[in-house]
């Protein structure tokens, strides 16, 4: 259930949302004619596959400084649009890949179950998607989540845990720990077969769940899957400017409508103040071109003081989430056989030694 079609959200009026697509459509607009004027060919990859990267770049960076520019009940007006458009054309995609897709509520949280009929499930996957703590929905993960479900081999569930400005810290936490507390309670699945995953701000979450689960002395998943991770709220890193102009997140990313006050540098919603001494194995993947790089390093290099068995690839030339922005790409498939491998050796209990991983090229 995206965030507009949930009770007491505010939704702006058809006539208004039907003004913001054709806004959004300006702005995409805008955004091919930057590209073609900033030489997208060139690269160090073929000139199709350099002009589709710098395409992406641009028209996700316009997408998202477009739509956070827009009055909350604005936002979630175009968001019920984009879910709406993604819940149709995402689908046949999923098919393809030999995934089922269901939709379903755990612990009373909303969500989607994708599942590889015909391959036995070798553990469980709660997948947080990103949107950083205020937009993009389970629907809108589809495609990367049916590759996930495929090359991890396991079953992943996303749930639509609440969003930020109508529902701040620690709303989404809470949802969370209940979807992962009903799942361990139901006996379907056990604390070492399920893994915890995310992305951007949905990598910082987990942080936040992890963080509940061990001071509420709860089971701890087996493993950690990280892309992108939003491990800081602070954002006072060098590349947080120094990429600027690299990646697609806006300079300017809004941290305060989910923290509504909270403290920054708390621990339950920064990874980089967190006691990591109990982490599960982690794998962490991240692109050398994102403003969130020297955060992601600083909690790699977090993980190998507290001996945490950990993998972590830095891709070069790469943005922010990547895997899910570019499915198609190379480096995407990389990463994915990379989770793959990493889940399969932690459910053989193979050892999994702290270090980065070199930059994939």
């Amino acid at each position: 259930m995206v965030m507009g079609a949930r009770v007491g959200v505010a939704v702006a009026s058809a006539p208004i949302a039907v003004v913001d697509v054709v806004g959004l459509g300006g702005t995409f607009a805008a955004a091919l004619a930057r590209t073609a004027l900033r030489a997208p060919w060139r690269g160090n990859a073929s000139v199709v596959r350099n002009v589709a990267v710098s395409t992406t770049r641009e028209c996700v960076r316009s997408l998202i400084g477009y739509m956070t520019s827009l009055p909350i009940d604005e936002f979630r007006a175009l968001e019920r649009v984009l879910d709406g458009v993604s819940g149709v054309a995402l689908p046949p995609f999923v098919r393809a890949q030999g995934v089922r897709m269901e939709a379903v509520a755990v612990a009373d949280v909303p969500g989607l179950w994708f599942r590889a009929p015909d391959t036995e499930p070798v553990g469980t996957i709660v997948y947080l998607h990103g949107g950083g703590y205020i937009g993009t929905s389970p629907t809108m993960y589809a495609v990367f989540m049916a590759y996930l479900a495929r090359t991890s081999r396991c079953d992943v569930f996303v749930p639509d845990y609440r969003l930020a400005p109508e529902y701040p810290y620690p709303a989404a936490t809470e949802d969370v720990v209940a979807v992962i507390g009903e799942l361990l309670a139901e006996g379907e699945v056990s604390s070492d077969r399920l893994f915890l995953a995310g992305d951007s701000g949905g990598g910082g979450l987990a942080g936040s769940v992890l963080n509940d689960l061990v001071l509420d002395e709860l089971p701890l998943p087996a493993g950690v899957v990280l892309f992108s991770p939003e491990v800081s709220m602070v954002l006072n890193e060098p590349s947080v400017q120094e990429n600027a102009a690299l990646d697609v997140l806006p300079w300017n990313v809004p941290t305060n409508p989910y923290l509504h006050g909270h403290n920054p540098e708390d621990p339950s919603v920064s990874l980089l103040h967190q006691d990591l001494s109990l982490w599960p194995p982690t794998f962490v993947s991240y692109g050398s071109d994102e403003i969130f790089r020297d955060a992601i390093r600083s909690f790699v290099q977090r993980l190998a003081e507290h001996g945490v068995p950990h993998e972590a690839h830095e891709v070069a030339e790469m943005f922010h989430v990547f895997p899910f922005l570019l499915p198609w790409a190379q480096e995407s498939r990389t990463v994915y056989r990379q989770v793959g491998k990493f889940i399969a050796g932690v459910m053989a209990e193979e050892a999994i030694h702290p270090g980065v991983g070199a930059a994939v090229s």
